[in-house]
This record gives structure tokens, C-alpha cells and sequence, in this order.
């Protein structure tokens, strides 16, 4: 069992972890009073206004991709091999919440514009054969 550090508990109150580490933390701190009082302590020191760089960093998402640069990472054509290991370390080992819920979005947003295309495209294939067949329908009776 590993030690959780104040940067943990801090990624913790901001629910920035995935949802099996922020299991174990809370495990973690019904098991153990002491961390409660740590997150007592942190939560003091937020609201006196005393911030860490971790901290900063973490709620700027720094280290975060932007929309852009994981839209290229879904269509795979990201800048350099580099970027696009970064992104995957990022979603896949880090297990950034906020990425993956914009990934999820962007994949969403994807499939929704696909289907809208193949229903525009159908409509207008059906529209093309109405017209090209106008005049050449004979009426019932005639």
C-alpha cells in the first residue's frame, strides 16, 4: 500500500484522479483519521488563499491538451509521433478525467456529423431521382 501524498489529496478534492484511485483514496481516508486531518489542512490553506504550483498547475491543466490537439489526435494527424504519445500517456496512464470526457465529446460530435452527412447524402440522392424522373411517370388513368 503506497503512501498518498498532498498532492494526491489535492487532485482528490478536485476530482481530478480516475475513478479507481479516488476509490482507494477514500478507502484510504476512512481508514485513516490522519489524512482526514490533512484535507482538513488543505482545504484551511485553499481558503486562506495559500496555493502550491502544483496546485496552480494542475488547475490551469497545464499539462492538459488542447481541443485542437485532440481533435488531430482522433483523426490521427497529429504534428509529430511525440505529441501523439503524449496524448496517449496523457489519457491512458494519467487518466485525465477532463480529456477524456472532451475526447468523448469529439467522438460523439464525429459520429453525429457522419450520420448527418449520410442522411443529407441520401436525401439528395432520393431529390436527384424525383427530379431526373418528373414528366416521365405516367398519372394512373391516362
Amino acid at each position: 500500500m503506497r503512501a498518498l501524498t498532498n498532492a494526491d489529496l489535492e487532485a482528490y478534492l478536485n476530482e481530478e484522479l480516475a475513478v479507481e484511485e479516488a476509490s482507494f483514496v477514500e478507502e484510504q481516508i476512512r481508514d485513516q483519521p490522519e489524512l482526514k486531518e490533512r484535507l482538513l489542512e488543505i482545504l484551511s490553506r485553499r481558503d486562506a488563499g495559500v496555493h502550491s504550483l502544483g496546485e496552480i498547475w494542475r488547475r490551469h491543466r497545464i499539462t492538459c491538451p488542447t481541443r485542437p490537439q485532440l481533435q488531430q489526435y482522433l483523426l490521427g494527424v497529429v504534428a509529430s509521433e511525440e505529441e501523439a504519445s503524449y496524448v496517449t500517456f496523457h489519457l491512458e496512464q494519467i487518466g485525465c478525467r477532463i480529456c477524456a470526457a472532451n475526447l468523448a465529446d469529439l467522438i460523439k460530435a464525429s459520429e453525429e456529423a457522419d450520420q448527418k452527412a449520410d442522411q443529407e447524402g441520401q436525401s439528395t440522392r432520393r431529390r436527384k431521382y424525383f427530379q431526373s424522373s418528373v414528366g416521365r411517370l405516367r398519372k394512373e388513368g391516362s
